[in-house]
């Protein structure tokens, strides 16, 4: 059977996954009474409930007697490790744009990479029903991405396709026939994706996508180079620089039918493939013959630019919520994550029961502590702090820095480009982008856009767009002014009082409510002025014999400032942690004792001295 591998490459939110789930059912590989989830190929929870792709997926369609194996890639950035190792799996790419917002950062990073690797592009122009779709300036915008990213004359002479993956259809031009539902698509890539290269040789594999399966252990992804494989046949594993790692059998080999992936007794050259029974194997690494020697290239990945300390958990509340507390535990976990997430970096760090977890950026990291807090773990997790970089040639001090674009309604524009000057910023360019928004492009230092998505939101009524990409390191821009405010902390451990939280309301906002279980050194609100302010929030009213319906009797308070995840992480200052159980999300100071506090301080102001 003829085989054609492609990958999809889409910004968030441009209707990739949903296209997947209409091709499947137009190739019959869902019965027509099927019920089928929506997003089928957004197989984890968060992605179903953020709407993104994390993890990049296969599938396999048949079409015409041609098997179609189809990548689903991550468009976000933070999950550029797996893009880069899906794109050596395939030989054409579906660059999938919506016909309003047009090409956006992430389309960018994931293009940049396909044109590099020599991929040939088929542009689908998604969600032109849409009323503020503007198909044709797209197309340009499309056009000059590809010019700007140095792709060849044969790349810029792109076949353009025009659809609703909602409504289940394609055409080859805007006015185009809407009933020949995914047809011009599939036939499409038979035509324009070329066959996979079949090297001569025996059985190579280079091992894209990893993860770990609790009937089969470890199964690692990829396409066959060259040669086939079978069930029990013996192989070993080399590293990027040739050295063994690992003799083995293949206890089992999988293959992508539909969305189902089903054991199969043999795969040729060309296929993608899952593989089990090799201990070690891991994204990267060549899985072959015994008798090759050399291993397959691999793409060097982007570095991490952000670290946190993932720390046990040791509040007095320590315990109550998860299952899964202990230092051990949660090494474990993040050496499990590691293996199957090449963009992370885990390793010990000098602090006692703690890691250091590198990665791409805030919403990596959010999301495996999201993951690990389902998961039935309780950590504390510090600030992200950025990774610096010294250039070897003058001895300066580099940070990254990161491109980013912001659609917005005019009349916010001020505040915002006053907001990023703050953060050492520099403006690019700024242009309209119809309907009276405005583009706005920065190049801005990754430490000052930690925590900015939220206040972009309020600033902005809620109606700006920010997409981000890792540009490049360049010299450190100094110090960025960070929180303003201090906190108000508890004094005490206990519940929560409704009369002591009304008492304290001309202090500052506060982030718990009444019956909350509360300790001594645990954040309990944010306090109107500069400095910190330790409290009683156990203190009930004084009782007396006499009773009165004065309107003091009722106590009303006003809404608490409710603590996200990513809220909570981008709120605290280096002092301070944030508590993960599978119930709450606590802020606390690192040292909780009041008097450990004052030294540290005493200390470090001798050291500033």
């Amino acid at each position: 059977m003829d085989l054609r591998n492609v990958a999809i490459i889409a910004h968030v939110d441009h209707g990739k996954t949903t296209l997947v789930d209409r091709l499947l059912q137009q190739s019959g590989a869902f019965r027509e009474n099927q019920r089928v989830v929506e997003r089928a190929m957004d197989s984890n929870d968060l992605e179903r409930e953020r709407g993104i792709t994390i993890l990049a997926k296969a599938a396999s369609v048949v079409w015409k007697d041609t098997r179609i194996n189809i990548v689903d890639t991550p468009g976000h950035a933070d999950f550029g490790g797996e893009v880069e190792r899906i794109l050596n799996m395939v030989d054409g790419a579906l660059v999938l744009v919506d016909a309003a917002e047009g090409p956006l950062p992430q389309t960018k990073f994931v293009v940049s990479k396909a044109l590099k690797m020599g991929l040939k592009p088929i542009v689908v122009i998604n969600k032109v029903d849409r009323a503020d779709a503007r198909p044709t300036q797209v197309v340009n915008e499309v056009f000059d991405l590809f010019a700007a990213l140095d792709a060849t004359d044969e790349q810029l002479d792109f076949p353009i396709l025009y659809g609703s993956a909602k409504q289940g259809w394609m055409a080859t031009s805007l006015d185009g026939s809407r009933d020949n539902g995914m047809q011009p698509l599939f036939d499409l890539v038979l035509r324009h994706v070329k066959p996979p290269v079949i090297e001569g040789g025996p059985f190579r594999l280079l091992g894209t996508i990893l993860e770990a399966n609790p009937y089969l252990g470890r199964i690692v992804t990829g396409r066959i180079s060259s040669g086939s494989a079978k069930p029990n046949q013996p192989v070993k594993v080399l590293d990027h620089d040739g050295k063994l790692i690992e003799s083995g059998r293949i206890t089992k080999l999988l293959a992508f039918r539909g969305l189902e992936r089903t054991a199969v007794e043999e795969a040729t050259a060309g296929d993608i493939v899952a593989i089990a029974g090799l201990p070690n194997a891991t994204v990267a690494m060549t899985i072959c013959d015994p008798s090759v020697e050399t291993p397959l290239p691999a793409q060097p990945i982007d570095p991490p630019t952000l670290a946190m300390i993932f720390r046990v958990n040791d509040s007095p509340l320590a315990g109550t919520e998860g299952d899964k507390v202990t230092g051990r535990m949660i090494r474990d976990r993040l050496l499990r994550e590691a293996e199957g997430n090449v963009a992370l970096r885990v390793r010990e760090s000098d602090e006692k029961d703690s890691m250091e977890v590198a990665g791409r950026g805030e919403l990596q990291l959010g999301i495996l502590i999201e993951t690990m807090r389902r998961e039935g773990f309780e950590l504390s997790v510090s600030r992200p702090k950025v990774l610096l970089k010294e250039d070897a040639a003058t001895g300066e001090v580099l940070e990254p820095i990161e491109e980013v674009v912001i659609d917005l309604d005019e009349e916010h524009s001020g505040i915002v480009v006053q907001k990023m000057a703050e953060r050492k910023a520099d403006m690019m360019e700024m242009r309209p982008s119809g309907g009276s928004r405005l583009r706005l492009v920065f190049h801005a230092p990754t430490r000052g856009l930690i925590g900015y998505q939220g206040e972009l939101l309020t600033d902005t009524r809620g109606t700006a767009i920010m997409n981000r990409l890792f540009h490049a390191y360049a010299p450190y821009k100094g110090p960025i002014q960070g929180r303003r405010n201090g906190v108000l902390i508890s004094n005490d451990k206990g519940d929560a009082v409704a009369y002591a939280l009304w008492n304290l309301e001309d202090r500052g906002p506060m982030m718990i409510e009444p019956g909350w279980k509360v300790y001594n050194g645990m954040i309990v609100g944010e306090h109107t002025r500069g400095n910190d302010l330790i409290v009683n929030v156990l203190k009930g009213k004084k009782l007396t014999n006499i009773r009165t319906t004065s309107k003091d009797e009722a106590v009303r308070l006003t809404p608490p400032i409710r603590m996200t995840l990513e809220k909570a992480l981008a709120y605290i200052e280096d002092d301070e942690l944030v508590e993960v159980t599978p119930k709450s999300i606590r802020l606390r100071k690192k040292l909780l004792d009041e008097n450990d506090r004052k030294k540290e301080e005493r200390k470090k102001e001798a050291e500033t001295v």
